[in-house]
């Protein structure tokens, strides 16, 4: 399937322009608010607006039993006319601050989702506003990675399963890359199996930002065990305080997701939730990578955490180290012909050149994590 947005370029005009051009942007992520003035005087944020043809018609909307429930709203099995669906009611908030930014986080995920489309991505079918703040999504009538895994546990994958799910999220992080959207929240909670369970989907942009205003995100943001350590500062910020970061801390965290798609561990065992963070940001400490992974794995594992952003590699170089990897443990299918032979013997040559490539690019993190590895047994 295509990976497609919706995302106008913006020419090459005046100052005044360009500054335009940069609000605007900010306005569509949510990171910039304008301001409007009530009748009383008071300031308050101006409301999101959704286009009305992601809208779908509340009386179609059928809500049943509730199949999960996240920090900012809850999951429900549903009917919207005659298709079954997933159904996720966001929470609205007590306060008029609160409900102001929740709806604007709503306004946010729904106007992302309807932009991007790729077959390892949950396919959007629309939203609501009123009575409830609702996303209609397909159904997958599989499970979550996560519970997929608990599941298997202490078994590990199979490595051929293991690889290919980490291609399905790869090819879905790639999509939301090149359209300028950063995840924020990656992690096995937020993957979901299809029902044969062969294919995995990304789901939930509730933390999803667009990559153009980086600069003025919130740090507080994803889950702590598989979040980039530069999402942390030395000095606690003050809450809503902004720091910089871009489109890296999704690799991060894909680097923790294929390490547990490799061992079926929970990352930084026997820690909690605040000593994981505090041990990847402050101590440089990672998942421990068993010695029976192969070192192909274990460099892509580790290019994907090094602790310099700078260094990691995007996820069109991850597909295609993985490729190169998966390519390795296909059995030599039966060939009929010379033209057969001929034809996987480039295909043999291609995927060596890219492996080549990819391991010359990143030769130097191998060396990195050698060194610091060597040293921390002495």
């Amino acid at each position: 399937m295509s990976c497609s947005s919706d995302r106008n370029g913006v020419g090459a005009a005046g100052e005044d322009d360009r500054k335009r051009h940069e609000n605007l942007a900010l306005q569509r992520s949510g990171e910039l608010e304008p301001n409007s003035v009530s009748q009383n005087g008071s300031i308050t944020a101006a409301q999101f607006t959704i286009d009305e043809n992601l809208l779908v018609d509340p009386k179609l909307l059928f809500i049943g039993s509730k199949i999960g429930e996240g920090a900012h709203g809850k999951v429900y099995e549903g009917r919207y006319g005659d298709r079954i669906v997933a159904v996720k009611v966001l929470h609205r908030g007590s306060t008029s601050e609160e409900k102001a930014s929740l709806e604007d986080r709503f306004a946010r995920e729904v106007n992302m989702m309807s932009r991007v489309k790729h077959e390892n991505l949950v396919k959007f079918i629309g939203a609501c506003k009123d009575p409830l703040m609702v996303i209609v999504t397909e159904l997958l009538p599989g499970m979550s990675l996560r519970k997929y895994l608990v599941g298997v546990r202490p078994q590990t994958l199979d490595l051929h399963v293991a690889i290919k799910f980490a291609m399905d999220i790869a090819r879905a992080m790639e999509c939301l890359h090149a359209n300028g959207i950063i995840h924020r929240d990656l992690k096995p909670d937020n993957l979901l199996l299809t029902a044969n369970q062969k294919s995995v989907k990304l789901a939930d942009f509730g933390l999803a930002r667009e990559e153009t205003v980086t600069e003025m995100m919130t740090a507080e943001t994803g889950t702590y065990r598989w979040m980039a350590p530069e999402l942390y500062s030395t000095v606690t910020l003050r809450q809503g305080e902004k720091k910089h970061y871009n489109n890296k801390v999704d690799v991060y965290s894909f680097g923790i997701v294929l390490w547990e798609l490799l061992t079926n561990r929970m990352p930084f065992e026997g820690m909690s939730n605040l000593q994981a963070a505090y041990a990847a940001a402050f101590k440089q400490e990672r998942p421990s990578i068993p010695e029976d992974i192969s070192p192909d794995l274990a460099f892509i594992v580790q290019s994907c955490w090094v602790e310099d952003p700078n260094l990691r590699p995007s996820f069109s170089q991850i597909i295609r180290m993985l490729n190169s990897f998966l390519f390795t443990l296909s059995p030599t299918p039966s060939l009929d012909s010379d033209t057969n032979e001929a034809e996987a013997s480039n295909e043999n040559d291609n995927m060596n050149e890219l492996s080549a490539r990819a391991r010359g690019k990143f030769s130097f993190i191998r060396h990195l994590f050698t060194a610091r590895k060597t040293k921390s047994t002495q």
